[in-house]
């Protein structure tokens, strides 16, 4: 379980984020939503660590990232909305370098991740080289080595970006097996119709701050919008702060 408790943070002492908090439960998963310059990305590198909250604290399984760096990255899978990658480093040897830096057996890291080579029809590509790959390509590498890490919570950050339909649909069926399993997913979207249907619940985020947060029986409740989709309550919500 994730949790995050007023926190305040951003970039060279300019605050992003203001006093946020919320949750993101074991197998559930929750959409986080808002414009660009919401502090969605800030969100997202606070929690993995790339920015030192001003204020408030952030949870991963009780675990605190000071207190025990090494045990509590472990337990994160990040799938960043741009791939990543070594250009010097085949597929396999990225998933070789993922294991390593988690402590993980070989064997055991190639056993997790099997099924999503074959599944994204990668099985045959092992010996590429990112310069070899589309764009599409390179995200599905990224989603192979954070399953590598069997972590408690997933971060998926624009995960549609670059896929294509057939690609979408397998990412949205095993973040859902994940769910069974018990795991915390936070997803950063904008693609809101996806996120309706994907998502438990929400987390509405506009200039720093949690506007709204609830699933969308909540949402619709709370904005008195009883037949509204996720988009509505969002252009209201954000007509009504003013953009």
């Amino acid at each position: 379980m994730l949790e995050i408790k007023e926190v305040t943070g951003g970039y060279l002492n300019i605050p992003v984020l203001r006093d946020v908090s919320f949750d993101v439960p074991a197998g559930q998963l929750v959409g986080l939503i808002g414009l660009n310059g919401a502090g969605k990305s800030t969100t997202i590198n606070e929690i993995i660590g790339l920015l030192t909250p001003y204020k408030g604290e952030i949870l991963l399984d009780g675990l605190k990232l000071a207190d025990e760096p090494s045990a509590y990255r472990k337990k994160i899978g990040f799938i960043p909305e741009t791939p990543s990658l070594y250009e010097e480093l085949t597929l396999k040897e990225h998933i070789e370098t993922v294991a390593m830096a988690y402590d993980i057996e070989q064997e055991l890291a190639f056993e997790r991740v099997n099924k999503l080579l074959k599944l994204f029809r990668l099985e045959d590509k092992l010996d590429w080289f990112p310069v070899h790959f589309s764009k599409g390509m390179k995200q599905k590498v990224m989603i192979i080595c954070a399953f590598v890490v069997n972590p408690s919570l997933f971060i998926v950050d624009e995960p549609f970006l670059g896929l294509d339909p057939v690609a979408i649909a397998d990412l949205i069926g095993l973040l859902e097996e994940e769910k069974a399993k018990g795991k915390a997913i936070l997803m950063s979207t904008h693609v809101l119709d996806s996120a309706e249907k994907m998502c438990d619940s929400f987390l509405i985020l506009h200039q720093g701050q949690i506007r709204a947060k609830g699933t969308l029986a909540e949402l619709r409740q709370q904005f008195a919008l009883p037949d509204a989709s996720l988009n509505d309550i969002y252009l209201t919500l954000t007509e009504e702060a003013g953009r």
